[in-house]
């Protein structure tokens, strides 16, 4: 068999945590944060674990993991 390829989006915008979960950014955190009130902006603040149907899909774009 051929070996996998990664989606390049992939690398750069995930990782993985030491138990094997996706992490990602928070969307919604560039601009027009005015018209968003403070507590939108603090819980958006650093990184977010992934959803498990989310995280089946991401998989499949890293099949052998992030080094």
């Amino acid at each position: 068999m051929p070996k996998l390829k990664t989606k390049s989006g992939a690398k750069k915008r995930f990782k993985l945590t030491a138990t094997g979960k996706i992490k990602a950014g928070v969307a919604g955190k560039r601009h027009r944060l005015i018209s968003h009130n403070g507590k939108y902006i603090r819980q958006n603040r650093g990184t977010k674990v992934m959803g498990e149907s989310d995280s089946k899909i991401i998989r499949t774009y890293i099949p052998y993991g992030l080094s």
